[in-house]
């Protein structure tokens, strides 16, 4: 399940860096309708695994040095240091996930007072983790528009020869996670 569990958490960064990679500086910033530019979600997931997942047995998952609202202002900072305030959030995710045992999977940890296993917040987190990347990449792809946008799954009009080729390859037991696209 931990194993299993970073391979999707890394998917889901490689989807995001993938859009953000097709933006530029001002497109990662633009607001539509008030809606929270790329720049806000990227603050808040940052700030959201800072918060989670640091000292995970020893403090609660909300720290109190976390300020929640501010992550959906504008980012007081050049959007290189968003990048890499962004890139840090992740590898702090990954330094605790990589220093767990399947043991430590049943302790209990808190978030906001709320006791939960280890295992359970891992999944509460690839969740929220997935539904922000969705609105990273659906948001990217309407700034960038249909005509420029790179594909970063099957592209549109291509499942006909993509499932082709997957078919006429032999069958095996491994993860969608461990292929290249």
């Amino acid at each position: 399940m931990l194993a299993v569990s970073i391979k999707q958490f890394k998917y889901y960064q490689k989807l995001a860096d993938d859009a953000i990679a097709q933006l530029t500086d001002d497109q990662i910033n633009s607001q539509i309708n008030d809606e929270n530019a790329i720049s806000h979600i990227m603050h808040h997931m940052a700030g959201n695994m800072y918060s989670r997942w640091t000292e995970i047995f020893a403090t609660d998952g909300e720290k109190e040095w976390r300020n929640r609202d501010a992550e959906f202002e504008d980012f007081k900072g050049t959007n290189d240091e968003l990048l890499a305030y962004w890139q840090s959030g992740w590898t702090t995710l990954y330094t605790t996930l990589d220093s767990l045992d399947v043991q430590d999977l049943s302790r209990i940890i808190y978030i906001r007072n709320m006791g939960l296993t280890v295992e359970d917040a891992i999944l509460r987190q690839l969740c929220h983790y997935g539904y922000h990347v969705g609105q990273i990449v659906f948001r990217a792809k309407q700034i960038v528009g249909e005509t420029a946008w790179k594909s970063l799954s099957i592209a549109k009009n291509t499942s006909t020869s993509y499932n082709n080729e997957r078919f006429d390859k032999p069958k095996e037991i491994r993860s969608f996670l461990d292929e290249k696209r």
